[in-house]
């Protein structure tokens, strides 16, 4: 049925959600599951934070990209614990939509299992939400759960 299922994951409810139904597609299958987690780079105005913050001036897209990876290590001990045995975690840098398309494209992904609504800001709401923008732009199919 489906050899690379990706299931794009923010640590949400949703997110959560979704990662349970690719697991199971996945375990159905015996297809590869690629989780990946997208972290966006700070802007100026996050920078400005990181000043405040005197005994901890660390790099703002470092601690954005190991919170990213904690997140995706956390699916992935998820998924096997769901009994599926070919998964790999991914992180990225980027727009959230467009990194998962490109992703999905590089990848040969024939599924993408996405949760309806994940940890997205103000902007989610206001220009559709990351599920809306990747079944629009996607290749391959898209389940939002």
């Amino acid at each position: 049925m489906f050899d690379n299922i990706l299931v794009p994951f923010d640590g949400s409810v949703g997110a959560e959600r979704a990662l349970r139904k690719a697991a199971e597609l996945a375990k159905a299958s015996d297809a590869n599951l690629c989780v990946l987690t997208v972290f966006r780079h700070h802007s100026m105005l996050e920078a400005s934070f990181s000043m405040v913050r005197p005994n901890d001036p660390g790099n703002m897209d470092d601690i954005m990209r190991s919170a990213a990876r904690d997140v995706a290590e956390t699916a992935k001990n998820l998924a096997k614990e769901a009994g599926v045995e070919k998964v790999r975690a991914f992180v990225k840098s980027g727009h959230a939509s467009r990194t998962i398309v490109g992703f999905a494209k590089e990848h040969d992904i024939d599924l993408i299992v996405i949760g309806s609504r994940g940890l997205g800001s103000v902007e989610g709401y206001l220009l559709g939400s990351v599920s809306h923008k990747v079944t629009g732009l996607a290749r391959c199919p898209v389940m939002v759960v």
